[in-house]
């Protein structure tokens, strides 16, 4: 049956008495349910944390509620526009996933990232707030895999993601990856941002995601083990060895001749504990591994609003003072701190302080 009428091949099965099959609307089990609400639960705690921290406000996202739903029945449930931004799985997870939110919680967030208050956001998102929203989209779709594979144990990884805005009143289709017809599962959030938003906020995945979500979560990969390296056997003493007469029964009824096997004793190498070979022996072998060596004068953090004001003779104010001392990193992690020299018309940093190993481990973390 379609728009309220019968098909053809309706009437015929009435007028045959035959009873018309409504077609089977798929489904998950309660424990799929669970294990889809689960894994939303911690991934989008992880995208809430990440969004905390590019609006510096407080962000918390509610327990997820999953349903299996037809692609037009979420546009009918959710007649108004969404900002949708789809990323594709591209290793340990094969699919879409979409994230959908608000066209209205999507200008406060964009206007919280160019820095405004929220109170009053733009009337409407051009291309300038969109890429915002998008950046901040972008951000909490990272967390969500960098949550699963945590929780897989295994590597997840996304493509660029694909950002739009749509009305799901008119709109023809939400995502060409699945059919409007096609059944989805649904997890819907809600999302509050302190008092400026108290919303929902959707992930839409295809029944072959969300089922290949729950599998990974059910049947983790597991690291096999190493394999253990078997003792290697000594050679015997010398000793008359031992005749040991073995009888081979033969398949067929014909009797065979007896076989003689010389079989002699194993004997295994003691068991002695093995010596740490030296550290000053091994160090060597890391002594031609080059490092970078990067001396940071300061930073700060602007707002993109600020940043696009930049122009030739800008002034950027950094977090030092004038005469403190500049840090000195390796790969990235601070390890010393010194002074600016210079040696023959080029710049040079003489150390001052070597970081303590306690406040080294402070910056691996």
């Amino acid at each position: 049956m379609s728009e309220g009428f019968l098909s053809q091949e309706e009437i015929d099965a009435l007028l045959r008495g035959d009873p018309i099959s409504s077609p089977t609307v798929p489904d998950l089990s309660d424990m799929e349910k669970d294990a889809l609400g689960e894994i939303g639960n911690i991934s989008m705690g992880n995208a809430a944390t990440t969004l905390s921290v590019l609006l510096g406000r407080r962000v918390s996202i509610t327990t997820p509620r999953v349903s299996v739903v037809s692609m037009e029945e979420i546009k009918g449930q959710y007649p108004l526009p969404y900002v949708v931004i789809e990323v594709g799985y591209t290793h340990g997870i094969l699919g879409t996933n979409l994230l959908a939110i608000r066209e209205q919680d999507a200008l406060i967030i964009s206007d919280l990232m160019m820095g405004g208050d929220g109170t009053n956001p733009p009337a409407e998102l051009n291309e300038l707030y969109l890429s915002a929203v998008s950046e901040a989209m972008n951000q909490m779709m990272g967390g969500v895999a960098t949550s699963m594979s945590t929780m897989f144990r295994k590597k997840i990884d996304i493509s660029p993601p694909n950002i739009n805005l749509i009305d799901f009143a008119v709109a023809s289709t939400i995502t060409d990856a699945v059919g409007t017809d096609d059944y989805v599962v649904s997890i819907a959030f809600r999302m509050e941002v302190e008092e400026l938003i108290d919303s929902e906020i959707m992930q839409i995945l295809p029944l072959n995601v969300a089922k290949e979500m729950v599998d990974n979560l059910m049947n983790p990969v597991q690291t096999p083990a190493a394999p253990v390296a078997a003792p290697t056997p000594q050679k015997p003493a010398a000793a008359a060895p031992q005749q040991v007469q073995q009888q081979v029964a033969a398949p067929a009824p014909k009797a065979q001749p007896t076989q003689h096997v010389n079989v002699q004793p194993v004997q295994f190498a003691p068991l002695v504990q093995p010596t740490l070979p030296s550290t000053d022996g091994n160090i060597n072998l890391l002594m031609d591994v080059p490092l970078q060596v990067t001396v940071e004068l300061g930073r700060t953090r602007k707002l993109i609003r600020d940043i696009l004001e930049l122009s030739p003779g800008s002034v950027i104010e950094l977090d030092k003072l004038a005469g403190e001392p500049v840090d000195i990193l390796v790969n990235g992690k601070l390890i010393a701190k010194g002074e600016v020299v210079v040696i023959d018309d080029n710049f040079g940093v003489r150390i001052t302080d070597i970081v303590s190993p306690l406040e080294r481990s402070y910056s691996l973390q």
